[in-house]
């Protein structure tokens, strides 16, 4: 029996809501990236773009979702598209079918603000693993180390593809993202065993001291390595990458909140996907 027309409208905000609550699952351990399938088309090609959310580099699917996105943009070629505009009004979209054009392409995702709160000792255990000990002496000397921890995070998601075998500077690329990853060399172009530099940048200043994690699993999904490194004083940072395949880069960055009574802290999320070329 077909369903009738406001059945199905009820349906489809049911199932729209229900996403909404899924994309914005706290931030507390869990990482949130960009992951294009091929990363490496022919020139010309198509690849889907995805969103992914999970533990240990092993996410699912959550859909783009206009009211959850701030900016969604594609840089290549010398050129900008926004593809915010392509995302449908109240309505989860799983997949983004892009072409490639020649060369290399950046694809940079921006979440807006979600707040959410957690009870002080998974609060505290989830700074300690992102390397944000600093805010737990802040806390402690604040008399709040007892308290639930309010946060209020937001994404800022990139990752690269190449298509075909020309080289050019999309990779460096800088996005205007608060909290960005950016590569000091191309990851296309550097072979398995190589140290990749990275600088790390809030509000277009370098970020010092900050705990940077490099992810791989092997295409089988059997073996999964984090690479652990801190920044320098000029927010650089230097990942030796021992495998081929792809790899997931990512930073926290914390600060105390502003403009909003229900959050005590801010926090940014930088990730960063790419794929280093060579057998796995």
């Amino acid at each position: 029996m077909p369903i009738p027309q406001p059945m199905r409208s009820c349906l489809s905000s049911m199932l729209f809501a229900g996403l909404c609550c899924l994309a914005a699952l706290p931030a507390a351990a869990h990482e949130f990236w960009l992951q294009a399938r091929p990363s490496m088309p022919a020139a010309g090609g198509v690849s889907e773009v995805t969103l992914r959310v999970g533990e240990n580099f092993d996410g699912e699917l959550t859909p783009f979702v206009d009211e959850r996105t701030a900016a969604l943009r594609h840089y290549a070629a010398g050129a900008v598209t926004d593809l915010a505009t392509r995302l449908p009004r109240r309505t989860a979209l799983p997949t983004l079918a892009l072409p490639i054009p020649a060369g290399t392409s950046l694809i940079a995702f921006d979440s807006q603000p979600i707040t959410f709160s957690l009870s002080a000792d998974k609060f505290h255990a989830y700074l300690h693993d992102e390397g944000l000990d600093h805010v737990i002496e802040q806390r402690k000397a604040a008399g709040k180390d007892a308290t639930p921890g309010r946060e209020r995070y937001r994404r800022h998601v990139k990752t690269l593809l190449r298509a075909g075998a020309v080289p050019d500077g999309t990779y460096a690329l800088r996005t205007g993202q608060r909290m960005e990853i950016t590569p000091l060399s191309d990851p296309f172009a550097a072979a398995p065993g190589a140290t990749l530099r990275l600088k790390l940048t809030f509000d277009g200043k370098p970020l010092s001291d900050v705990l940077v994690k490099g992810w791989h699993r092997h295409r089988d999904q059997s073996q999964l390595l984090i690479i652990r490194a801190r920044t320098d004083a000029e927010g650089e940072v230097g990942l030796s990458l021992p495998y081929a395949g792809e790899w997931m880069v990512s930073a926290v960055h914390m600060q105390a909140a502003e403009g909003t009574a229900n959050a005590d802290w801010d926090s940014f999320w930088g990730n960063l996907t790419f794929t280093l070329p060579g057998a796995q």
